[in-house]
């Protein structure tokens, strides 16, 4: 599987997820095999200063490229419409290197966010669970019924360092779609990707 992992710096597999999609400076392209990675290169993202559409444009050059999931902080919602659209699983992470984020993800620890809306991905939990599982709970009749009991619970209420937790308050770009976590207390915040006042 080829992953494309928005980085923050120099790119490779130590460098740390970038919190933007469009306009991050490289991505780290990483080839797996099964639950392993066997290979990777960095590839400058040369629309990160594009004026607008960086989104869009990023998007594009990585299905040319023919990566199969595209990992980031955050995505636009025109990011997000033309992966989507291309089949391209999109995973959101923070707080963690191209290589943690990379393993997480081919070992079924954080999964793809939903295809077109804004809500980022939640791990997968495994085990006794109490997580708020509707439609997604098993809790295999042992449970409340709604995910509650012990087993294969998929529920909300596992999510992991460096996961942005399904329930978190988001700022939203009313010009780019790009949305940031609300921080407790932050009342105003401006768009890393194109300056405007985030609502």
């Amino acid at each position: 599987m080829k992953i494309a992992v928005a980085t923050s710096g120099n790119g490779g597999l130590k460098d740390v997820v970038s919190a933007t999609f469009g306009r991050c400076p490289t991505f780290t392209i990483v080839d797996t095999t099964g639950e392993e990675i066997v290979g990777s290169m960095v590839v400058e993202n040369e629309y990160q200063s594009q004026p607008s559409a960086a989104g869009i444009k990023t998007s594009q050059n990585l299905i040319s490229i023919g990566v199969e999931a595209v990992i980031a902080g955050n995505f636009g919602i025109n990011a997000r419409e033309v992966l989507g659209q291309a089949g391209i699983a999109i995973v959101q992470a923070m707080d963690m290197t191209a290589e943690d984020a990379v393993l997480k993800f081919i070992r079924s620890e954080i999964g793809p966010s939903t295809g077109g809306g804004v809500k980022p991905s939640v791990p997968l939990g495994r085990g006794g669970g109490m997580g708020m599982g509707r439609g997604m709970g098993r809790g295999m009749g042992r449970g409340m019924g709604r995910g509650m009991g012990p087993g294969m619970g998929m529920g909300r209420g596992f999510a992991g360092p460096g996961v942005i937790p399904l329930e978190t308050e988001r700022f939203q770009c009313p010009k780019c779609g790009c949305t940031m976590p609300r921080k407790p207390g932050v009342e105003t915040m401006k768009c890393p990707n194109c300056g405007a006042d985030m609502v």
